[in-house]
């Protein structure tokens, strides 16, 4: 049970469902309720179509290319790091996204889908997660859910964002935002140091 809080928790900080919000709401600030009704729940759905690809399909992609595991959870770990810093001491999610916005009849899919909610920070972790080596088709079955369940509730965070963004304003969501960078660079170190001791294990 724990197993699974701590999962739950560390997709929640690496998809950051809170950063999307001030990125939805400007991408959709041109529509009505009922459009930005229908683009919270698309992008949410598009969003887990991605992860889920990478989820069935990524470790096969790597395996193809003879990339061992070692060498990717390192690899990984340094992508998380990167990710997270820029959570930490870039612009902030939000504001940088916020700026590629162009093409208002486009949102659903760029930015909020991707890079938004389904970012490389989340596609690395949940191939990390569900690596066939490491982990049962019933616990990977159970991440997948998780995953699923965390999409969810950023669609509903999204759906309710005008509401949300009026209680803790944009200050309030660029320091969650933060915090939740310093999780997944935690994760991300302890990811690095454990590919290391693998491989010098083996040697």
């Amino acid at each position: 049970m724990v197993e699974i809080l701590t999962t739950i928790f560390f997709v929640f900080a690496v998809i950051d469902p809170i950063g999307s919000v001030p990125v939805y709401l400007e991408g959709t600030k041109e529509f009505d309720a009922a459009h930005k009704k229908k683009i919270a729940i698309r992008a949410s759905v598009i969003a887990f179509l991605i992860l889920l690809f990478f989820i069935v399909i990524g470790q096969l992609i790597l395996e193809g290319m003879s990339v061992s595991l070692d060498a990717f959870q390192i690899s990984g770990g340094v992508i998380l790091f990167l990710f997270a810093l820029t959570m930490i001491f870039g612009d902030g999610k939000p504001e940088l996204e916020k700026n590629r916005i162009t093409d208002y009849k486009h949102v659903t899919i760029f930015p909020i889908a991707i890079p938004s909610i389904a970012s490389p920070g989340a596609i690395m972790a949940v191939v990390l997660m569900t690596d066939n080596h490491l982990y049962t088709i019933g616990q990977q079955f159970v991440t997948t859910v998780i995953v699923m369940l965390v999409i969810a509730i950023t669609c509903i965070i999204l759906l309710a964002a005008n509401h949300f963004q009026k209680r803790i304003g944009n200050y309030g969501i660029t320091v969650i935002s933060k915090i939740m960078g310093l999780i997944l660079a935690s994760y991300a170190v302890q990811s690095i140091l454990t590919g290391i001791s693998s491989y010098f294990s083996k040697i």
